[in-house]
């Protein structure tokens, strides 16, 4: 049986992220402070796992003092309609770097237009969720590469096979960086990337923790991006908290998602100012106002116990 208590809460998500419209996220207090446990719904318990993991680390061990107590953050842009880009970017103040979820070139475009014609010095980050074929991906890129040259920062995950990133390498001339490379591979050769990658992003739940996150950092030798899996302001709090250790950061990290969701477990949200968010922990105030109910309750700590006694990765 799991040893915290459980709250569940559910957060209105304000534009298309996934296709979630609600957010629901277990949170619970130990000893070092307030945790959240929330893989998405469809995330099977082997996977989940190592988000408990995490979760029970950051709410039982006390986070050493980072290098840095503010860190700089990019704005993040759902694939969405052009028409919501400019309110989207209201909720990222300062953020000069932006990135967007793309599905392709011909649709996509528009979104990146519309984000340079609004923030005309941002620099832009394209991410593709490893969706893309190899072809796909050198038609695409090239495409981006010659209406947009300059400003694409990198290109996150464009494929999700090592060989294609491999290959796709040498035939681009933007940056490539991977998330599902990793977090979805954790216990692959991650020494092997510096040979497909330019920049890995590490998030804090689905790698294990603050503890794992270093561990890999390590290993894998790369600049690094700390980003989130649309967290509340307590997950993104432990994020804050890794990113702060990071030795070796590559510029904003993904860490103002919170600006997402229509609500939050605290009245003052981990939301970007300046462009930057300061380390800090949080303290939950709204719980009661933002609780499912029982059923989901339910659903949700007979779903951290199977994890729990299922034994953590």
């Amino acid at each position: 049986m799991f040893p915290y208590q459980l709250q569940v809460v559910a957060l209105p998500v304000k534009s298309n992220f996934r296709s979630l419209k609600i957010r629901e996220v277990a949170v619970f207090e130990g000893p070092a402070g307030w945790s959240e446990f929330a893989p998405f719904i469809e995330y099977e318990n082997k996977e989940s796992a190592t988000w408990l993991k995490a979760a029970i680390e950051s709410a039982t061990i006390n986070t050493p003092k980072g290098s840095r107590d503010v860190i700089p953050i990019n704005a993040t842009i759902p694939n969405v309609s052009v028409n919501e880009v400019a309110g989207i970017l209201k909720g990222f103040a300062g953020c000069s770097t932006v990135k967007i979820k793309v599905k392709d070139y011909e649709n996509d475009r528009a979104i990146l237009a519309e984000v340079i014609r609004l923030t005309p010095s941002a620099k832009i980050r394209i991410d593709a969720n490893g969706a893309w074929t190899l072809e796909e991906a050198v038609a695409n890129i090239q495409n981006y590469e010659s209406e947009f040259t300059g400003v694409i920062d990198y290109v996150e995950q464009p494929c999700i096979d090592i060989a294609d990133l491999k290959l796709l390498r040498k035939r681009i001339n933007i940056k490539i960086a991977v998330d599902e490379s990793i977090r979805k591979y954790l216990n692959g050769d991650f020494t092997k990337l510096k040979e497909v990658a330019d920049v890995a992003i590490i998030k804090w739940a689905p790698i294990g923790g603050i503890a794992a996150a270093l561990s890999i950092i390590e290993k894998i030798k790369l600049p690094i991006v700390v980003s989130s899996a649309l967290d509340s302001s307590i997950g993104i709090s432990h994020g804050l908290a890794l990113a702060s250790l990071v030795p070796n950061l590559y510029g904003p990290c993904g860490l103002g998602t919170v600006a997402l969701l229509q609500e939050d477990v605290t009245s003052t949200p981990l939301v970007a100012s300046d462009g930057v968010i300061k380390n800090q922990k949080i303290i939950p105030d709204r719980i009661s106002e933002l609780k499912v109910g029982n059923d989901r309750q339910i659903w949700w700590q007979d779903r951290v116990n199977a994890v729990y006694e299922g034994g953590l990765t």
